[in-house]
């Protein structure tokens, strides 16, 4: 499903990767740990496509996309791709639904099948009496549930998620954190998950510990 070969990646003389081989299965819910710096945010930037490594490739669903030109990338990141971050990343002046339509409007959906696609995962949420309210108007757990809305808005293959349960209380990590696999049993998408927290990383499928821009020894043979 994700094939990461040999990735490399400096910021002027600061090596940050350094070599990192990674395969990842379909259906996986997979995490990403290590000390801060150790260089789990800069992966999951170059796995998702928001950044370039300096050598190195990346395939996804088969498709080499260190080839793809700049437009294609994009085309690719917003169909195949869904973005979770620490905090919600909602736009203030659009309601919940509008937030989670805006994917499959920028991909060419049809309005009406977009709005069929926003209830049902509002839905599946149990957010629909949510749906025309602004940000502002939401609880902490209930923005983090509208931004997992719009990263699957567009049924991408894989959704990428970077401390997604930072800012939440523990009533709402707990929510959040069981909602990934629900998500995935429902839906069939591969969750990569970059996270500090101990109670979700013993929760994924798999835990990939990267120390010092490498993967760790004690965990290469669960590659």
């Amino acid at each position: 499903m994700i094939d990461v070969k040999n990735i490399s990646k400096s910021f002027g003389k600061l090596q940050v990767l350094k070599g990192i081989d990674l395969h990842i299965d379909k259906g996986e819910v997979v995490s990403i740990v290590g000390p801060s710096g150790a260089g789990k945010t800069t992966l999951l930037q170059i796995m998702g496509t928001l950044d370039k490594a300096d050598s190195g490739t990346i395939r996804i669903n088969d498709i080499d996309i260190n080839n793809l030109s700049s437009n294609k990338l994009a085309d690719f990141r917003n169909k195949n791709i869904g973005f979770i971050f620490q905090f919600h990343q909602l736009l203030p002046e659009f309601t919940a639904e509008e937030n989670i339509l805006i994917p499959a409007l920028i991909a060419g959906t049809k309005k009406n099948e977009a709005k069929k696609r926003a209830k049902e995962l509002l839905s599946f949420l149990n957010l629909s009496d949510r749906a025309n309210h602004k940000p502002a108007e939401l609880s902490g757990g209930e923005k983090q549930r509208i931004a997992v809305a719009r990263a699957l808005i567009n049924n991408p293959a894989v959704v990428f998620a970077d401390e997604p349960s930072g800012s939440l209380d523990s009533q709402n990590k707990k929510e959040l954190h069981q909602l990934f696999f629900d998500l995935r049993d429902k839906y069939g998408q591969t969750f990569v998950i970059v996270t500090h927290d101990e109670e979700l990383s013993k929760l994924t499928d798999r835990t990939i510990h990267i120390v010092d821009g490498t993967i760790s020894l004690p965990n290469t043979e669960e590659l």
